[in-house]
């Protein structure tokens, strides 16, 4: 197995992402957060967009997984085989890449782009999966990695926070392929919420929200104040 793959066994990924219109959407601020974040013991950085990925590549030393999101419908996170290849240029170690049978801007399906990627690029993969179908994909296109990142199930709502990360799948998946590497990504609010990813069988647990949006964990923390009064 990859050696860098092996690295992120057990351990905490943060994903470091603000947006146009956001008082963090700078490279340059997502690349301190990146490196307090590992300094915190984060096993490796999750970010958006090519300048992103190269100002936090040129800042920490764990392994930078990297995606270019575009559009907010649809697929929308690195949807083409030419926003996967500059995320590579940009220093990505491993490419994320919407796993879902949807159609992409390019015509080419989620299959068609893995194989394109790996013909001229030397990455790694991520997969980001919806459900188990997608997992199932994912695993089936040689990706390095699967990632439960656009799960969406009911979840009840308490503070503004969604009920925990989608464990059900990530059960599904790690007893379907015992030994592959399913990341959890999505929901994941507590140290709690990580702790349970981990003994459901995560390979590693991305966190972002919780660690990295300081606008969306004051919101929580407020509206909590503000019930009863």
């Amino acid at each position: 197995m990859n050696d860098l793959i092996e690295r992120l066994k057990g351990g905490l990924i943060v994903s470091c992402q603000a947006y146009p219109g956001e008082p963090l959407r700078h490279p340059e601020t997502m690349a301190q957060m990146a490196r307090a974040c590992e300094l915190g013991g984060a096993v490796a950085i999750r970010c958006q967009g090519l300048s992103d990925i190269a100002a936090i590549k040129g800042r920490v030393e764990v392994p930078v997984i990297g995606l270019w999101k575009e559009g907010h419908e649809g697929v929308y996170i690195t949807p083409t085989l030419r926003h996967a290849r500059a995320c590579v240029a940009a220093g990505a170690d491993v490419v994320a890449i919407d796993a879902t049978a949807l159609p992409r801007p390019d015509g080419r399906t989620f299959e068609q782009t893995v194989r394109d990627l790996r013909a001229t690029e030397e990455t790694l993969i991520m997969a980001d999966c919806a459900d188990i179908e997608d997992i199932r994909r994912g695993v089936a296109a040689g990706c390095d990695l699967v990632s439960t990142t656009l799960s969406h199930h009911a979840a009840a709502i308490d503070c503004g926070m969604a009920d925990g990360p989608d464990l059900e799948l990530l059960r599904q998946a790690t007893q379907e392929f015992p030994g592959f590497p399913v990341v959890c990504e999505g929901r994941v609010h507590t140290p709690a919420d990580a702790r349970a990813a981990i003994d459901a069988g995560a390979w590693a647990v991305v966190v972002g929200t919780a660690i990295t949006h300081p606008t969306s964990v004051t919101s929580w923390f407020a509206k909590a104040m503000e019930q009863g009064r």
